[in-house]
């Protein structure tokens, strides 16, 4: 398996401050969703040994005749019996690990729903790798604001802006605009954030059951904990763009995922629109 070399940029530790209470390895419930941050990380564990085996090709998207409508509300996991895993990608703080996830998805066949927060060059960096495989559907982008604020401390103004500078500069970059889905940051959000949302076409606020808890610096061994914990059928888990010990462990995500007979999809692979 590849294994990138990473040059993070200054910002990066700045970053992780900021946004490690977005996430953590426990689920968050439908009743603490936009109420709580995510429970922390617990202290993480020595790093294990990167993979050094190549991925092989995963299954495809479940038929077009299996995808079912959008539930009401937020949406926290896929509904229904099946053996489906939505692997959601926020952020894009690093480049380099932007465009490890593209090579992942080349190299393997994977799914994904990104999440992306319009002010970070790494999406116009990847723009060239990353269009093909939106257009194809493999990667599915979605909004994640413009540089990722609490929207509920934000005026009305404020928050239309956040969702109009990334629906332009998702049109405007990849063809797409993301809707109708929108994860607020750190899982915080109200019934006005949901109603300026729906303004711009996301309707469908987008949380989450489990965490790979990478949003800020975390060891390897502590990212395949959380895998292991939550990478379970009909499950929306969220990850990271931001720091590369998840482009380390890719062979044994893969692993996971083909031992539990679970197939990655995105969310327009299962839900209508």
């Amino acid at each position: 398996m590849f294994q990138p070399q990473f040059d993070r940029r200054s910002f990066l530790a700045m970053f992780a401050a900021v946004s490690a209470v977005s996430s953590g390895c426990a689920p968050t419930s439908s009743a603490q969703l936009g109420t709580a941050t995510p429970a922390e990380p617990a202290a993480p564990a020595p790093a294990t040994p990167p993979s050094s085996t190549q991925p092989a090709p995963l299954q495809g998207p479940p038929p077009r005749s299996a995808r079912v409508p959008v539930p009401g509300g937020a949406v926290t996991a896929i509904p229904g019996q099946g053996n489906n895993l939505a692997l959601t990608v926020d952020d894009g703080a690093s480049s380099e690990v932007v465009g490890a996830y593209i090579r992942f998805a080349r190299d393997s066949g994977a799914r994904f729903t990104f999440f992306v927060t319009g002010i970070y060059d790494s999406w116009t960096d990847h723009k060239a790798e990353l269009r093909p495989l939106v257009e194809s559907g493999q990667i599915q982008l979605a909004n994640h604001t413009w540089d990722h604020p609490d929207l509920t401390s934000l005026s009305a103004t404020a928050i239309s802006s956040q969702f109009a500078r990334t629906k332009a500069f998702l049109h405007n970059t990849f063809g797409v605009d993301g809707t109708p889905y929108y994860r607020p940051p750190f899982g915080y959000r109200n019934s006005t954030v949901d109603d300026i949302a729906a303004d711009h076409g996301y309707t469908v606020p987008t949380l989450w059951y489990g965490s790979l808890s990478d949003s800020g610096l975390i060891t390897e061994q502590y990212l395949l904990e959380c895998a292991h914990k939550y990478f379970n059928p009909q499950t929306i888990i969220i990850g990271h763009a931001n720091h590369p010990p998840v482009t380390h462990v890719y062979g044994e995500l893969l692993d996971i995922i083909r031992d539990r007979n679970l197939a990655m999809v995105t969310l327009n692979d299962i839900f209508t629109s």
